[in-house]
């Protein structure tokens, strides 16, 4: 068939198809013969998108046929069943350092699902999540931020070095977001980034707590005077601290805390230091300051250790009771008030030879934090403790109690061959420090 021929067939094809099919020789202006959808599109001005595209992309039915919308939405950013934020935040292992007044709190450690004993962490989980910088499931699951404490102080007992260890995303400003949710007399002091495994409890290798009391607390029974007229002599000071100092070194103190068997290990503690600090006036009355520093403390044991030393020195408990109670027989040790107690500073040495200087971590040293947590004290721990002590009258309720304690029974208990060692049981020594 020669080339007229096949023109004529072509032109009798198109006529025959006009009705239903666009005209094949259309084009955009610009465009050259026969360039394809994608070409056409590219080489289109704005705004000349084809008729039919346009009723296309509106749903246009026509001929029996109805065009899809062919533009897909856009996809938007989903969370995830953590509570994710929308952008993917660095979720990395930190450490905060914490001071809180214990003041109407039952303590550090949160009870998950009970609402009637308010703690700490129960504030602090809070503040977390309301910041934005752990998902709401976290809060209700500690486990899943990896979440640990360095001491689990006891109920009203106050810290201004407590630091917890966990997992979170890093917004900007986070501890000025984590503080905008947390009452005055709950602070984060520092934040500093630890390795991946990094545990508080595990890696802390000392506690340094201090104890408050006022000083008539030392008064002699015999001209016991329990008001604020009572100041501290240089004498009594000084036999404080020899008493004090007993506690130096691994001893057993299964006497100095509940449900621990003489023959446990765990009752072995190691003290490196403990001394009273020279008195101090606050608003009239005479104050002083127990420091002691150990590896780790089970419950009610630094209270005890206090209290056995104020026996001793009213004269209600014989001197050489404290070495007594190192023994396997049971004595019993009176605990004094909680109000008093504060966990000033945790301690990381191993930690801090190891990481701290490896060029990728900070060594866990607060020394810059220090003014802030001196003021924290100043502020919200002292003046709560002296006015609950004026108040309440906390110290001297209990001394009270202290000659209802028969402690020349338990001595003689201590040297009867027929005494009975208490059966071993598990104590609660959680997470290291509990008092």
């Amino acid at each position: 068939m020669g080339l007229p021929s096949l023109r004529a067939a072509a032109e009798a094809l198109r006529r025959a198809c006009g009705a239903w099919m666009p005209r094949l020789g259309r084009r955009l202006p610009g465009v050259p013969p026969m360039a394809g959808k994608a070409e056409a599109a590219a080489l289109a001005p704005a705004g000349a998108r084809p008729e039919r595209d346009r009723r296309a992309g509106s749903g246009w039915q026509g001929a029996g046929r109805v065009w899809e919308e062919t533009e897909q939405p856009a996809k938007k950013l989903k969370s995830s069943a953590d509570g994710e934020p929308p952008r993917k935040l660095p979720k990395r292992k930190i450490v905060l350092l914490l001071a809180y007044s214990g003041k109407g709190y039952h303590g550090m450690q949160r009870n998950v699902g009970s609402s009637q004993f308010k703690t700490i962490e129960d504030d602090l989980v809070s503040a977390l999540v309301q910041s934005g910088c752990i998902p709401e499931n976290h809060g209700e699951d500690m486990r899943k931020m990896s979440f640990q404490r360095c001491a689990r102080t006891d109920k009203g007992v106050s810290a201004a070095g407590q630091v917890v260890s966990l997992k979170v995303w890093l917004i900007d400003d986070i501890l000025e977001k984590i503080n905008s949710h947390l009452p005055s007399h709950i602070r984060i002091l520092g934040l500093k980034r630890v390795t991946g495994g990094f545990n508080s409890k595990n890696r802390c290798d000392a506690r340094t707590y201090v104890y408050m009391l006022p000083t008539f607390a030392f008064a002699h029974k015999d001209h016991d005077v329990q008001d604020e007229s009572y100041r501290l002599s240089a004498d009594t000071l000084q036999r404080v601290n020899q008493l004090l100092a007993c506690y130096k070194g691994t001893h057993n103190f299964h006497n100095f805390t509940s449900q621990k068997g003489p023959r446990e290990p765990s009752a072995q503690r190691y003290i490196l230091d403990m001394f009273c600090e020279e008195p101090f006036e606050r608003d009239g009355m005479e104050f002083a300051v127990i420091k002691v520093k150990g590896q780790s403390f089970m419950t009610h044991q630094i209270r005890k250790m206090v209290g056995l030393v104020v026996a001793i020195v009213k004269g209600y408990a014989p001197g050489d009771l404290l070495e007594r109670s190192w023994g396997e027989a049971k004595v019993d040790v009176p605990k004094a008030p909680g109000l008093g107690l504060v966990l000033e500073r945790v301690h990381f040495e191993t930690y801090n030879r190891r990481f701290g200087c490896d060029g990728l971590h900070e060594p866990l040293d607060w020394t810059q934090e220090e003014a802030e947590a001196a003021a924290f004290k100043e502020q919200h721990i002292y003046p709560t403790i002296i006015s609950t002590e004026r108040h309440e009258r906390s110290m001297a309720q209990w001394l009270s109690t202290l000659p209802a304690h028969d402690f020349s029974a338990t001595a003689h208990a201590a040297a009867s061959p027929g005494a009975k060692d208490p059966s071993p049981q598990e104590g609660s020594e959680g997470d290291g420090d509990s008092d």
